[in-house]
């Protein structure tokens, strides 16, 4: 099995004035950096050989301060840039709801039926993306790699590889600086988990830390964990959310459930879960 480290670069300005970003070539703001420094620090652990990722400004930026943090190389990946939203870009995502309330109900609930005025399909990303992880996981066979690439175009992999539907992307343009593992089999596909690290991490809101949980209070979420062999999950995928869309993931060495820091935790604990995660 492979495992693939899906990485969204750090955020840019248009992330956090909520607009949309599409194939725009716009660098990482100062917490985009401080992100990308982060998740650095978050991945020490997992074993990554190499980090592939999108030409973009914000997904080279990241790789950059990743790889040099993993003493690993950088390599970008011809293909990989953002979906073209065409006309959208540059616009808040809240503009296109009120004004083209029908364009942006469709977009939310079946986005292969439409395309973005002037922009790509989701089908034509989709070609994109299945030519170039077939390659990436035939060269990477049994390896862990490292993948950067912004939303929606992240949603778009996670799909290829079995890892849920496309979702709300209208939501996903907003993800930025959080991971997730994701393992594959042979024939290119997660699975279901049978034993596998979670770290479930419930965010009360942005910059602000969570409830105490069991009386202890945490500054970044709660953790779940089970034991994995040979520091590999098998099958399935390894993430954990935020209040807006994906968080960081955690695999903990080979046996042992997680204790260490990650995803922003300073403390909290670490429950045994159920083969299914739960």
């Amino acid at each position: 099995m492979s495992q693939i480290v899906l990485i969204l670069p750090g955020a840019t300005d248009f992330e956090l004035q909520g607009r949309i970003h599409g194939d725009l070539d716009i660098p990482l703001c100062p917490e985009g950096r401080e992100e990308a420094g982060r998740v650095g620090r978050e991945l020490q652990d997992l074993g990554i050989e190499v980090i592939y990722t999108s030409c973009c400004s914000s997904a080279r930026e990241t790789a950059e301060a990743i790889g040099g943090a993993l003493q690993v190389k950088v390599k970008k990946l011809d293909h990989m840039q953002n979906l073209d939203q065409g006309l959208w870009q540059g616009l808040l995502v809240e503009e296109v709801k009120q004004k083209q309330p029908k364009v942006y109900r469709q977009w939310l609930e079946q986005p292969e039926t439409m395309c973005p005025p002037e922009g790509e399909t989701i089908d034509s990303a989709r070609e994109r993306v299945s030519g170039v992880l077939t390659k990436l996981l035939k060269k990477h066979a049994g390896g862990v790699i490292g993948l950067i690439v912004p939303e929606p175009l992240a949603s778009v992999v996670r799909e290829h590889l079995g890892d849920g539907d496309l979702g709300d992307l209208w939501r996903a343009t907003s993800d930025h600086g959080c991971w997730s593992v994701i393992v594959v089999d042979g024939d290119g596909k997660s699975h279901p988990v049978v034993a596998a690290a979670v770290a479930k991490v419930e965010k009360s809101g942005a910059g602000r830390s969570p409830a105490p949980v069991n009386g202890t209070p945490l500054h970044g979420g709660t953790v779940t964990s089970a034991p994995v062999t040979d520091g590999l999950v098998n099958g399935g995928s390894v993430k954990g959310r935020k209040a807006n869309g994906h968080h960081p993931a955690v695999v903990p060495p080979a046996g042992k459930p997680y204790a260490s820091t990650a995803a922003g935790l300073q403390s909290g604990s670490a429950d045994q879960a159920g083969p299914d995660g739960a």
